[in-house]
């Protein structure tokens, strides 16, 4: 197992010009993270593609890994030539992924309002999203990338519609990006759904959570989950997740890839980022 940060963890201090993306680099290194994922949020690779060589040299003297490249995409179109071009727009980015040297890159795969995400309209969809997906995979094939889905934006979140997609799409190189903490977001016990999503996973996010029941509005803050419960962003092993058995599971499952915190608490996002590493190094050790 490696552990690491997300560059999204830090996206408020890249944002803010507290921070460079290199010097996030330097900055997980320091606090002993093993590897980055790259969330192009906050800088743009397509834009400044002399970023890319920047960000491979500085993991390289960090000595730090890059371990995934995570992008955002909606195949859900109105057209035939939309639905190419999205598929274009995707392969684009994976070439960016060759580019940094990662081996895993996730890209998200459809959205839709909550009204509308129903089980009924994810099967109608199902068939063009398996299309995209196995065109995305086959392309990456040539550079021996991994391409996965995360579990979020509510329509594909649910455990068993990410397997459902998974399974059709039914290439070697797609599995999931496995976030523990969005299954919140559709109301779904974190536990039990890591268990049924493991064994697809190719890289795990580990996110916290705060819940709170529906009619117990919080305030400022806090979203709404699918079934209208509450949840805020945790500093990771300080939420309502049970951490410790989550990690567990993980660990007793053999896996032993790459584990990536996000973190998107209230807090400073340079504190919740450093006490995140240390409780889920610390925890890690003790299950």
């Amino acid at each position: 197992m490696k552990l690491g940060l997300s560059s999204y963890s830090l996206f408020r201090a890249i944002r803010d010009g507290q921070l460079t993306v290199t010097d996030a680099i330097n900055w997980i290194a320091e606090h002993g993270g093993e590897h980055i994922e790259i969330v192009p949020m906050g800088f743009n690779l397509q834009e400044n593609p002399e970023l890319i060589d920047e960000i491979t040299q500085a993991a390289q003297k960090a000595g730090i890994d890059i371990s995934n490249y995570a992008i955002g995409a909606n195949f859900v179109t109105d057209s035939d030539e939309e639905f190419a071009a999205k598929i274009a727009e995707v392969k684009a980015q994976v070439d960016i992924a060759n580019r940094l040297g990662v081996k895993l890159m996730r890209h998200d795969v459809a959205s839709r309002p909550i009204e509308i995400a129903t089980i009924r309209q994810f099967e109608l969809d199902l068939p063009r999203l398996v299309e995209a997906c196995r065109h995305v995979a086959d392309y990456a094939s040539q550079y021996g990338i991994t391409t996965s889905v995360e579990n979020h934006g509510y329509y594909i979140q649910a455990a068993d519609r990410v397997q459902r997609l998974v399974n059709e799409v039914d290439r070697d190189n797609f599995k999931t990006t496995l976030d523990i903490g969005n299954f919140m977001c559709v109301d779904e016990n974190p536990v039990v759904s890591v268990k049924k999503n493991l064994p697809l996973a190719s890289i795990i996010h580990l996110k916290d959570f705060y819940l709170r029941p529906e009619g117990q509005n919080p305030g400022e803050g806090w979203f709404r989950t699918a079934g209208g419960n509450y949840l805020r962003g945790a500093i990771t092993g300080q939420g309502d997740i049970n951490m410790r058995e989550v990690l567990r599971v993980i660990k007793q499952s053999g896996y032993d890839g790459y584990i990536s915190i996000e973190f998107e608490g209230m807090e400073d996002c340079l504190t919740g980022s450093r006490i995140g590493l240390n409780q889920v190094r610390k925890l890690w050790n003790e299950v």
